[in-house]
């Protein structure tokens, strides 16, 4: 089974409140349908998804790439200072350049690439300023590794296998998936196709300690896929995509559990935030904004799930619809960028209308 497929069952069918939630939303807006469409810049008619003060343009198939280059599975995104954005992609059949990492100007133009040692295995991508330098963190799950580089690919720092504490018979039950960083410079690092850990180290990549572990009660997660430190209230948490059981689990920094969000998603992946405003790539199908109270704002593009479509070729996809959403930004002018976990690999820009 592919460890980006971990539910067999449909996604959840709409709650009483759920619906109650989305017909106010999209009455308040004048949208009655998940979708509309309307003419861009050159004529052409454009999806617009969303309600209220956050609709957005559907621009998918973002970017330009050079002939030498073929998506993969797309599973990381994010920018630069420089607006730059950086995508990760485990690398298509046929690509003359085996690099993971493509990097784009603003307006999606090619700039460079980098990384074929990520091929197949490229996973989580997460940038973090320190002092006056941004560093990119990214997880490999063929090879089991989680690395800080440099912008441009140079390794800076390793972190090392966790297994002092004696929670791996072997080095290959550990598949680190995505990484987080607090304030303090603590970095967190999700096995989420492993043994379903979260593992603390300092900010110079020594292990701390390790908690959750593989479970449906508080305090353990199955398949923590992404991770956050969401610093919306009055002290930093850690949220956790808890995606195999259907949730969002929170934690002090120092690994203690406080709370669930269960309303609203199906299989949550990973999280980005802009003010007080969380933003949830959804894998079936779909992308979720949550308000400073965790309550559901909107979803974006619904396309109810991805099984029969997501291997299929891109003439298949419906425009406005996400197939498998797997990572997701706000960028420095509250558009999100969307990258998906399909066979031919796909980036999508949803351009801010209000």
């Amino acid at each position: 089974m592919n460890p980006d497929d971990p539910i067999n069952r449909p996604p959840n069918l709409l709650s009483r409140r759920s619906f109650l939630l989305a017909a106010v939303a999209t009455s308040a807006s004048g949208f009655g349908v998940p979708a509309t469409f309307g003419s861009d810049k050159s004529g052409s008619k454009a999806p617009v998804v969303g309600a209220g003060e956050h609709r957005y343009e559907v621009i998918h198939d973002w970017g330009t790439l050079p002939d030498s280059h073929v998506y993969g599975n797309t599973h990381g995104v994010c920018q630069d200072a420089q607006r730059r954005v950086y995508i990760k992609h485990t690398v298509g059949t046929g690509a003359r350049c085996e690099d993971a990492v493509v990097v784009f100007d603003e307006r999606g133009r090619f700039m460079r690439s980098w990384g074929p040692e990520f091929k197949g295995g490229a996973h989580g991508l997460q940038l973090h300023r320190e002092g006056g330098t941004e560093y990119l963190y990214l997880c490999d799950t063929r090879r089991r590794f989680a690395v800080k580089t440099t912008l441009e690919g140079e390794e800076v720092l390793r972190f090392p296998f966790p297994g002092g504490d004696g929670l791996y018979a072997r080095e290959n039950e550990y598949c680190p998936t995505n990484v987080a960083i607090a304030p303090d410079g603590t970095v967190f690092v999700a096995d989420g196709y492993g043994k379903s850990y979260v593992h603390r180290y300092t900010a110079g990549g020594q292990y701390l300690d390790s908690f959750a572990g593989a479970g449906k009660e508080p305090g353990c997660t199955s398949c923590p896929h992404g991770l956050l430190v969401d610093c919306r209230g009055p002290e930093p948490v850690l949220v956790v995509a808890d995606r195999g059981n259907r949730r969002l689990q929170y934690f002090s920094l120092d690994g203690k559990h406080l709370r669930f969000v269960t309303e609203e998603l199906r299989a949550p992946c990973h999280f980005d935030q802009r003010g007080s405003v969380l933003l949830v790539p959804d894998l079936e199908s779909r992308v979720t904004l949550l308000d400073a109270n965790n309550q559901l704002i909107t979803h974006l593009g619904d396309g109810g799930h991805y099984r029969g479509l997501r291997d299929q070729s891109r003439d298949r996809f419906k425009p406005g619809q996400f197939v498998a959403p797997h990572g997701a930004i706000f960028d420095r002018d509250g558009n999100i960028f969307v990258v998906e976990w399909v066979e031919v690999g796909r980036v999508t820009k949803l351009r801010k209308l209000s």
